[in-house]
């Protein structure tokens, strides 16, 4: 049987009239995240494979990691004009 509310709900609806200011800033959320997120992980690892793997060091292994974070740093910041 059909549902007698599906013609009045279709005509309800007008594409592009939704209100989408939180889904905007829930991505702008996400994003912000996963960058930064995504650039202490590599860090970290970078930390973690020069200390343990190659063997050079506490001290070689942040420094390496620092170097990556700050040229990651300036890479992945928010340019002017960009929201």
């Amino acid at each position: 049987m059909a549902d007698p509310h599906a013609d009045t709900a279709s005509q309800d609806y007008v594409h592009g009239s939704m209100e989408i200011s939180e889904q905007v800033s829930t991505w702008h959320l996400f994003m912000f995240l996963a960058k930064w997120g995504s650039l202490a992980t590599a860090a970290v690892l970078l930390l973690l494979t020069v200390w343990f793997a190659v063997g050079a060091g506490f001290i070689a292994g942040l420094i390496s990691a620092v170097v990556l974070y700050v040229a990651g740093f300036f890479v992945l910041r928010t340019k002017p004009g960009q929201h």
